[in-house]
């Protein structure tokens, strides 16, 4: 089998006995780790980036029941996919872990450029999407962002290639709100069907098992806001490209304590007309959100937590970061996703397999006055 399973992540679980009931969550098709490791690295451009390799990190989550992996083709212009295939290979070899154990997520939609960097990006644009075919230049937004059918294809087989699978477990089409401000709502909209159909010939030929979107601020911004997306007019695309068995299963966003709009912010309109945030709207249409920049990209520690934040979430004989992952994972996603490169970080982080979630209480404690809704 050359995916994830709901039969192969339950005998992962099953290996961390001593971790917290709560810390695997089930979707009705496989058992998620609440949390997850991220491969982004921002200052892509930075020298440093092509020194450093997730390998370790992705091997020392996979030993400490974090088996959920999340990366993008344009992460590190492709670097961090194949780092996840070196890392993977290894593991597979020694049989410390099986492909139906490790739940894998990419993401298409980024033009990703190679390593090394090219001398001339837009050559490479020239080049290789739009002379190979792939997309218009039309099709292209500001030089980086493409939903052409067959480009999305294109990364998907690339992103395959990187990491030397079969299949992808998840697949999202990656911040399609960047279009929007350059093409209108309709053209945006079809675009986005025009990628789910892709998607839906992607599944039926066994190279994704399930898709969505993972957006930035798209989902969560107010709804007459230039590049907010409508999560109902999203599922009414999906079902007519996919039918009612359609593989659009899954929601990413961000979701930490500086931007907990997901939770609390009622901006999603139903199908029966109510708005409801982010998180509750999924829930409503039978889709699984899971939480990325758990962590903010670090930018939540510029000054130190109150010492309440700590006491609410049992985290006061942790540290910071320990508090912020847990409330990131506490709140109803099914994960939240932390990024990682020191195989150190990951094992601090993997000590909330032994902590209960967060309550209820203590989540809507820490949202009470964090913004009017």
């Amino acid at each position: 089998m050359s995916r994830a399973t709901k039969e192969g992540t339950f005998g992962y679980l099953k290996k961390f006995g001593n971790y917290s009931k709560d810390f695997y969550r089930f979707n009705g098709e496989l058992f998620f780790p609440s949390l997850g490791i991220g491969t982004y690295k921002p200052e892509p451009y930075k020298e440093d980036n092509y020194i450093i390799n997730f390998g370790s990190a992705i091997k020392m989550a996979l030993r400490h029941g974090i088996n959920l992996i999340d990366t993008a083709i344009n992460y590190r212009y492709q670097i961090s996919e194949r780092e996840i295939a070196e890392a993977l290979n290894d593991m597979f070899a020694e049989g410390e872990i099986t492909r139906q154990e490790v739940i894998i997520a990419s993401k298409a939609g980024f033009i990703p450029l190679d390593f090394p960097f090219p001398d001339n990006p837009y050559g490479w644009i020239q080049e290789n999407i739009i002379k190979s075919g792939l997309a218009t230049k039309e099709e292209i937004v500001i030089d980086q962002h493409c939903m052409a059918p067959a480009y999305l294809r294109w990364s998907c087989e690339q992103s395959l290639r990187n990491m030397e699978l079969e299949c992808i477990d998840i697949l999202y089409l990656h911040n399609p709100e960047t279009q929007l401000g350059y093409v209108d709502h309709e053209t945006f909209y079809a675009r986005i069907e025009a990628a789910f159909r892709e998607f839906e010939l992607l599944r039926a030929e066994g190279k994704i098992v399930s898709y969505g979107i993972a957006a930035w601020n798209g989902f969560l911004y107010e709804a007459d806001h230039t590049e907010y997306i409508s999560l109902s007019k999203v599922v009414e695309i999906a079902r007519r490209a996919g039918g009612e068995d359609h593989g659009f299963k899954y929601i990413q966003s961000p979701f930490n304590l500086a931007k907990p709009h997901a939770y609390g912010y009622a901006n999603q309109q139903c199908d029966d007309g109510m708005f409801y945030p982010m998180m509750h709207a999924c829930a409503r249409y039978g889709l699984t959100f899971i939480g990325s920049s758990a962590l903010l990209q670090k930018n939540l520690f510029k000054r130190p937590f109150a010492a309440n934040v700590g006491e609410l979430l049992n985290t006061g004989e942790l540290n910071d970061v320990a508090s912020a992952l847990q409330f990131a994972r506490s709140a109803g996603g099914i994960s939240a996703i932390f990024g990682a490169v020191d195989p150190a970080h990951v094992m601090d982080n993997a000590v909330l397999g032994y902590l209960p979630s967060a309550s209820v209480d203590a989540v809507n404690t820490l949202m009470r006055g964090a913004y009017a809704v």
